[in-house]
């Protein structure tokens, strides 16, 4: 397990800065403590036992796998904790606006995995600089228990040509894979503990294997994105503003939810998931169950 990166008060400090644009990642960041992290988790259980025979629109795994933060005060809380924040801002600055939040979790001794592939394919934002994406460890993320790998570098590509596979064990939603070799030399293996993050660019490809643990693997990503990113097309897209200030209109800003599940946010989770579900799955020749 390597060693945490050193914070300079909470912030990256130029070296660091500079690796991550090299290598289009940078880990392991201690960014919460352990303890916060596995209270997290707790609630995030807790949350998954009372609300599973809840009489909601969708199952409880759709509102954990897409937009947890419109629906879940636990998802909004920790896609704006300062500590988080203070880490993102070396790389996008001071205006800070939440795309999404979502939690990844692979079962114990399950098939489940990510092929590999770039985050900004199907986002309709274009291959831009400024979105990054953290990876919460809510527990230990390793080889056995399927933790990410990176590839060094291929974030200085333009978006590449990815295949659909819509495979019931890959959790992206079109089972999408980026169609170029990729060896095993050339991947990073991501290993995290609780409250440790990664951080990563849109267009850096990554993967991870099935968890052969004993235990859950637990993550909470939240893509960040500055307010000045253009989505594509005529119609603007959803974020949620956490820092600073969107001077540019070019999202609808929505608050946080006042209690898990409310009425109000459950009708605008299936408004922007409609929305977004059109842009994701544009030119797919299947069909996903995360849209269906």
């Amino acid at each position: 397990m390597p060693a945490a990166l050193t914070l300079d008060a909470g912030h990256l400090p130029q070296p660091l800065i500079e690796q991550y644009w090299r290598d289009g990642f940078l880990f392991p960041i201690q960014a919460i403590p352990a303890e916060t992290a596995l209270s997290w988790r707790a609630e995030l259980e807790r949350i998954e036992r009372d609300w599973l025979a809840a009489d909601l629109p969708h199952p409880i795994n759709t509102y954990k796998r897409m937009l947890s933060n419109v629906v879940m005060t636990l998802s909004a809380q920790i896609s704006a904790d300062p500590r988080i924040l203070d880490v993102v801002e070396g790389l996008i600055g001071p205006d800070i606006m939440v795309f999404g939040a979502e939690y990844f979790i692979k079962e114990p001794q399950t098939r489940h995995m990510v092929t590999m592939h770039q985050d900004l394919t199907y986002w309709g934002l274009g291959a831009t600089d400024q979105m990054v994406t953290v990876w919460l460890a809510l527990s230990p993320a390793t080889p056995a228990s399927g933790c990410m790998d990176f590839v060094a570098g291929s974030h200085k590509n333009p978006i590449l040509p990815h295949e659909d596979s819509f495979d019931e064990f890959n959790l992206l939603s079109r089972g999408q894979e980026v169609a170029v070799d990729v060896s095993d030399a050339e991947k990073t293996a991501i290993e995290l503990m609780p409250g440790q993050i990664s951080l990563h660019h849109g267009l850096t490809i990554h993967g991870s294997g099935p968890n052969t643990s004993d235990d859950r693997r637990i993550a909470c990503v939240i893509r960040y994105v500055a307010p000045g990113v253009l989505p594509d097309g005529a119609e603007k897209d959803y974020a949620m503003l956490v820092r600073g200030a969107d001077r540019t209109g070019n999202f609808m800003n929505f608050a946080p939810p006042a209690r898990d599940f409310e009425p109000a946010a459950l009708a605008l989770f299936d408004e922007i998931r409609t929305h977004q579900a059109a842009i994701k799955l544009r030119g797919a020749k299947g069909r996903s169950s995360a849209f269906a």
